[in-house]
């Protein structure tokens, strides 16, 4: 087991307070800023392979919410809170609960986006021992019956300093540089994965006025799924004018870099009735976003989800043109 939990809650009381106070008290990185205040490649390591406790647990927004907000202490002092949200049983995804959906919008940010300007924070998915998920969620069920001894997770890093009220100003995206080439990012990521959930709380933005860098965290009900009535209006182009740096990039995005970063999000062997991390291979199945053999557990985007991506993309250059470019 590579997770561990405080078993007592007075030294979960106790280990928390020194390890949040060296955290909270680090220097920010160069590059980094309020928000994001580790470098995005040590924070997905964390995330993603290094052991830890959970010292802290509950609803990410209420007590019986469906995600969880965990603070999560590693073994050098260092603390995380993480939005811990389990992949629903029988098959890993729903309506509303698709782990692969929420790790393709971060990755294919990455393809036009610099760290600093990333809309969605650091999200992996990490497989854990199914007697550590139930410590913490009494009942919770393996994600695939047929490996009993684990519960596919999708961790998100917890944003500081966001909020979201007015995260959303066309007044001050005509006037403010900085906000338009945000909020421009922003809509240019959730025109590209269709995001259909505008929920208050989805979407955020820093309380820092020089760098008020737009965010959104909850990104499940995107690119494929069925229609929603959880507010659809950013899966269109609501922003007026766009960084032409930004655009660029986009002109660079082809089918087979779409591929090779969404094809593939997460693999997994099969071993002894558990899941185990292993890089990932060639693509067993590009026209299921869950595939499995005898052997490996893998999650990414289908093929046809790929080629819509693809087609919005084109969509969107041939939309903002020159006049619409900063």
């Amino acid at each position: 087991m590579t997770t561990r939990r405080s078993p007592l809650p007075g030294l979960r009381a106790l280990l928390f307070a020194p390890a949040l106070a060296v955290f909270l008290h680090s220097p920010v990185s160069a590059g980094q800023d309020l928000n994001v205040i580790l470098p995005v490649a040590e924070i997905e390591s964390r995330l993603r392979d290094r052991p830890f406790q959970i010292l802290d647990w509950r609803g990410s927004r209420r007590e019986d919410d469906r995600t969880q907000r965990a603070v999560l202490a590693f073994e050098d002092s260092a603390v995380l809170i993480a939005k811990w949200a389990v992949a629903p049983p029988n098959g890993g995804g729903r309506f509303n609960n698709e782990p692969r959906y929420e790790v393709a919008a971060y990755e294919l940010q990455k393809l036009f986006l610099e760290e600093s300007e990333y809309v969605v924070p650091p999200t992996v998915l990490r497989a854990f021992p199914l007697d550590f998920v139930r410590a913490q969620i009494a009942g919770v069920k393996p994600t695939f019956g047929s490996v009993p001894g684990s519960v596919l997770v999708a961790l998100q890093y917890w944003l500081f300093s966001v909020t979201p009220e007015g995260f959303w100003d066309p007044d001050r995206a005509r006037t403010d540089t900085a906000y338009a080439r945000h909020i421009g990012n922003f809509n240019i990521l959730t025109y590209l994965i269709r995001h259909s959930d505008a929920n208050a709380g989805n979407y955020l933005i820093s309380s820092a006025p020089e760098n008020p860098r737009v965010f959104s965290v909850d990104n499940g009900v995107a690119f494929a799924s069925d229609e929603s009535n959880r507010g659809t209006q950013w899966r269109d182009l609501l922003v007026e004018r766009f960084s032409r740096r930004t655009m660029e990039r986009l002109k660079t995005v082809t089918r087979d870099g779409l591929e090779q970063r969404l094809g593939v999000l997460a693999e997994f062997e099969l071993r002894e009735g558990t899941l185990v991390p292993v890089p990932a291979g060639p693509n067993i199945g590009r026209h299921r976003g869950v595939r499995r053999n005898a052997e490996r557990v893998q999650l990414g985007l289908t093929e046809a989800e790929i080629r819509q991506v693809e087609v919005r993309l084109r969509e969107l250059l041939w939309k903002i043109n020159d006049g619409k470019q900063f």
